[in-house]
């Protein structure tokens, strides 16, 4: 799902660019990476494991919006 990114989460209405800064997915991961951090994975020093498990959550939570 690497390349659906859902566009930009934060677009802009102002004439910048809509393609700047952080897309959704981005959005996405950044949260699931706070629960995952604060809940499930405490004991886990592996800091690339955590950011894949959260684009996994991110990739989820992006497919389920297409249901």
């Amino acid at each position: 799902m690497k390349d659906n990114t859902a566009g930009p989460a934060f677009p802009t209405s102002n004439g910048g660019n809509p393609d700047d800064g952080m897309t959704l997915r981005d959005y996405f991961a950044a949260k699931a990476m706070q629960g995952l951090i604060g809940t499930v994975y405490t004991d886990v020093d592996d800091d690339e494991y955590l950011a894949l498990r959260a684009y996994d959550v991110a990739d989820a939570m992006l497919k389920a919006r297409q249901l």
